[in-house]
């Protein structure tokens, strides 16, 4: 039987550290019902503060619409109309969290900026994902965001991405002696020979689980000393 074939590359910052398991599952047809609905005061909808984070103030409009763009980049495109649920919103939490500490460090050293084209990069891939332009308009009018208030959500995750690689990705790398460790204790699950192909599955792998340990490590620094206040009752449900 051949060694497994490696997969498809994914930027791991979706599989570890950046994204939570709340957010990994997606938005399905079940989703549940949206959550009442703000107070009006005067025929305007008042809007809700969910946290505040080092300072800065997180809405809950804020926080669904990053929860909708992270979801999809990952292929969730459903989630542009569905509405949230609360397990989503705390994963989007988390993650948003995250994404404002280290760009906020970075912002203190000038560090790591986000290049035009890469941040127009992104916003092809989600107007792709939308189904085009026209459809992309549409999610933009719908959740009462303009196309800036896009690009910024997309420039401060890839930036998060970088500084959390930046930081993680080389200490991730495991030596050749322990990919053949990991396929002399693993012999049921490669029957095959110790070639290239199983080589680079194994490798992959290996370098998965340690990024992911490494980045949760990362981000548990990053948030000790940090002043996060959750507000909303199911934000403080997220606390850990």
């Amino acid at each position: 039987m051949p060694a497994p074939r490696a997969r498809r590359k994914a930027p791991l910052w979706l599989a570890y550290g950046l994204l939570p398991a709340a957010l990994g599952s997606g938005v399905t047809a079940h989703a549940a019902p949206p959550p009442p609905a703000p107070a009006v005061e005067e025929g305007r909808v008042m809007d809700r503060v969910v946290a505040v984070i080092e300072g800065q103030v997180l809405t809950q409009s804020e926080l669904e619409m990053e929860a909708r763009v992270a979801l999809i980049q990952r292929g969730a495109v459903q989630a542009a109309a569905l509405p949230l649920d609360e397990q989503t919103l705390r994963g989007a939490l988390e993650l948003s969290i995250n994404q404002r500490l280290q760009v906020l460090s970075a912002d203190r050293l000038q560090a790591f900026p986000a290049e035009p084209a890469e941040v127009a990069a992104r916003l092809d891939a989600v107007r792709a994902r939308l189904g085009g332009e026209a459809a992309l308009r549409r999610f933009l009018d719908r959740h009462g965001v303009d196309r800036d208030a896009l690009e910024a959500v997309l420039a401060r995750g890839l930036r998060a991405e970088r500084i959390l690689d930046s930081r993680v990705r080389l200490k991730a790398q495991v030596s050749e002696a322990e990919v053949r460790h990991h396929y002399d204790a693993h012999r049921d699950l490669y029957p095959g020979e110790f070639d290239q192909a199983a080589r680079t599955a194994i490798r992959e792998e290996l370098v998965r689980a340690r990024y992911g340990e490494l980045a949760a490590q990362a981000l548990a620094e990053v948030r000790k000393s940090a002043q996060v206040r959750r507000v909303a009752p199911f934000a403080r449900e997220a606390r850990r």
